[in-house]
This record gives C-alpha cells, structure tokens and sequence, in this order.
C-alpha cells in the first residue's frame, strides 16, 4: 500500500516548524519528515534520539516516537524513494523551503517515479497571520516591502501568494497577533485567493494531527486551476464579448503550456464562513483586451499600483515584445513579469494552422492573431473604474500601433523564462501611490 504524504508550505516564519513539532509529539503514527535542513527542523531536544548520516550525504534524525527527520542534500524523488526503501513509517511529510514553490514538489509525487511508493493526500500551507494581514489584506497602508528572492528575480511577496493559490489546506497561524476582525479580514482574502482551499485558524501551531493527515484531498488539476485569480479568467473568458472585447473566448498560454482554464471542479470552497469577502471589500475583476500595453507607460503604472490591489495575474502582450507571451504576476507592491510562452501569431502561417488545427477553441483575431492582454485582478477597495482607466492609458493609441514598436526603451524580458521584477519602491522620490 502507497504511504500518504502531506507537503508542508510557508514562508519562513509562518510557524511551520512549531506546527510540525507538535505534530510529531501528539501523532499516534509513525512519521517520516523530509526536509531541507534538519536545522530548521529545530523539534523538541527531548525528541531526538540519534543522528546518523547517510552514505549519500543526507543526514536522519530518529526520534523517540518512531518518527524520523531527514535534510534533503539530493534529489527529492531519490530521497524519498531511499527512504522509503531503508525506513518503515505510516506518513511522509515533506516540508518545503519557506522560499520554495509547492507545485513542482507535488508534481513528483503525482508524476515522477515517487508516485510509485507515495500517495500525495494534501499540500498544506501556513500563513502568519499578523504579516499576512500587514502585507497584503490592510488596504489602509502601504504593503511591507519585500524584495527579489536570493538570486534577485522573484519577490517574495509573489512565493507567498504561489504557496496560498496552490494548497487545498490553509493554516492561518499566530493569530493570538491579530483581532477578531483583523483574523477574518485574512480568512476573507485567502477565500478568495484560493476559494477551494479548506481554513482553519490557530495559535502556536495547535492542530489536531487528523486535521492535518488523512485527509486525502489533494487532486493536482483541481489544485493547480482553482486559485482565484484562475476563476476570474476562466469566467471573463465565458461571458463572451466585452465592452472593449472583440473576442472573449480561451486563451491556450500557460506555465506548463497547458489550458489555463479547464477547472476540474467548480463547486466552490469546502467550507463556509460567516463573513464573506464582499463584507471586506474583497473584489475580483477582469480585464482583457486586444491592443498591446506601451512598455514605458505600463512599467511606470506597475511602480505606482493602488494600495489595497493585493493581486494581478495573467497574459500581457506588451509592444516591442510581438512574439513573447508575458505573464504578469502582481503580489501587493512587487510584480513579475516573465515570458511563459510564444504567441501562435509569431510563427509561420503553416505553423500556427498546426496549432490553431489542435485547438479549435482558440481565440483568434484576424489582425492580431492570439496576441491579447487577459488579467485577474483581486483587490481590497480599490477603485476599479480609475484603476481600469490607468490600464487603458497604458495601451499604445491608433497612431502608436502603426509605429516601430522597437524604438521604445523596453525592460520587459525576450526570453523563455525570463523573469523582470519591479516594485512600487522603485517609483521615483516624491511620487505617490
């Protein structure tokens, strides 16, 4: 029989670690914790009861419960294969790196030849509720300021909301540090950030080990399409024509080159809490249209986005850039952009029969071909008719579209994962958001 695996995210300082000890101390199973750093483990001293090393250099801890701790220093599907081979254990759980994403883990386990010995039942992640709420839900204040990742292209801000949008367990941590209204200010804005994702909300990590384990939720597709930023354009996609749209219809682009807005399951969250998002002002919109943003105006607007905007995603078609399909991914102040694909429109004509053949759905405009701008926008009181203003300021006019758009000065990236970081703190001295 497959052993059950938990995958646990969050940013460093969430609580994971806390959490995590509690869990291996009230468990009545053996549990198996894989983990980066056996430092960061940090479980109680009076847990541990030998270290060995392996010959591969990763390290076990034994633990006095029956559980085990071992650091990743190789790669994860062999580890955890080795493990699994060398140790017996009722439960795998595999803690992420607080400035790592959940998805390409899961796909292992889902995918890769850890799907043999594991069964993945749930991608579990902790949010701190004081800075969750401090950085993206208080609409009243400028976010925290977080800056690029350790190598300096991905904003932390944006790995925070990755972890959120693709969970279906969200532990609201710390919440003695926040009040009542301020924790179901939280719940309401993580509803919407992930509607599918169950909620539950504590203090110092204290969770029932059976809220965490055996829960056997996790379903790859189902997670990865239900962010609430996905919705909204799979929704905007189905209402058909705009006011500003000639075509409304599916877009093929995606990360994985996958359709974006095949839902595997649209029932909505599992839960149902008393206060919804609308109560906080939570709202989403869309945005689409068939005209490329002016890289200039645009770059500027992404350095002066509203306050309470906590997230923008999705395909931008930015002049200068005709054949890189540019996903945007806005979290409070920082914004990625990164080229995630190539339009059809790019290739040559026998090529994009081919494509076009293949996915007879596509949305195709005689002039401009797939080329589009489609975005999610999710947002605390924000005005979202100024804010839908700003956006079409940004799109180059009818006497700039017949211009050489390669005459712009242009920091939008050319190649296929490339990826471009600009923040409101870059906006010049004395401007205002």
């Amino acid at each position: 029989m497959a052993v059950p695996v938990t995958i646990l995210c969050g940013e460093l300082g969430a609580g994971k670690t806390t959490l995590l000890s509690r869990l291996l101390e009230t468990a009545d199973s053996e549990i198996a914790v894989l983990v980066n750093d056996v430092g960061e483990v940090n479980v109680d001293a009076d847990l541990v009861e030998a270290r060995t090393d392996l010959e591969t250099g990763d390290e076990v801890v034994a633990l006095e419960n029956g559980c085990i701790c071992c650091s990743l220093g190789g790669e994860l599907s062999r580890a955890v294969i080795r493990l699994w081979k060398e140790h017996e254990f009722d439960h795998l759980v595999v803690e992420a790196s607080g400035v790592g994403e959940p998805e390409p883990i899961a796909r292992q386990f889902v995918r890769g030849p850890a799907g043999g010995p594991y069964d993945l039942e749930a991608v579990v992640t902790v949010v701190d509720a004081r800075r969750f709420h401090d950085r993206f839900a208080d609409g009243d204040e400028v976010p925290v300021q977080q800056g690029p990742d350790e190598e300096g292209t991905r904003p932390l801000a944006d790995l925070v909301l990755e972890q959120v949008e693709f969970c279906d367990l969200l532990v609201v941590n710390k919440c003695d540090l926040v009040d009542d209204e301020e924790r179901e200010r939280v719940v309401a804005l993580l509803e919407t950030l992930q509607p599918r994702a169950e909620i539950v909300t504590t203090e110092y990590g204290d969770l029932e080990p059976d809220v965490l384990l055996g829960s056997e939720r996790f379903e790859l597709e189902t997670v990865r399409d239900s962010a609430g930023w996905k919705r909204q354009i799979e929704a905007d996609a189905e209402e058909g024509e705009h006011e500003h749209d000639d075509h409304g219809e599916k877009h093929a682009h995606d990360h994985d080159g996958e359709d974006a807005h095949d839902h595997g399951d649209e029932s909505g969250p599992a839960h149902d809490h008393a206060h919804p998002p609308e109560r906080y002002g939570i709202e989403v919109e869309g945005y689409h249209r068939r005209r490329p943003f002016h890289p200039e105006r645009f770059a500027e607007l992404l350095r002066s986005l509203p306050d309470g905007l906590v997230r923008a995603k999705g395909l931008t078609w930015i002049a200068g850039r005709e054949s890189q399909a540019i996903t945007m991914s806005t979290a409070g102040s920082e914004t990625t952009l990164e080229v995630t694909g190539r339009w059809i429109a790019s290739f040559s004509e026998e090529c994009q029969e081919t494509y076009r053949q293949g996915q007879p759905d596509l949305a195709w405009d005689d002039e401009h071909g797939d080329r589009e701008i489609r975005l999610a926008l999710i947002g605390r009181n924000v005005d979202w008719d100024a804010l839908e203003s700003r956006l079409d300021d940004c799109l180059l006019t009818d006497e700039e579209m017949d211009d050489d758009r390669d005459g712009y000065e242009n920091r939008a990236p050319t190649a296929m994962g490339e990826t471009v970081a600009v923040s409101s703190a870059d906006r010049p001295e004395g401007s205002s958001r």
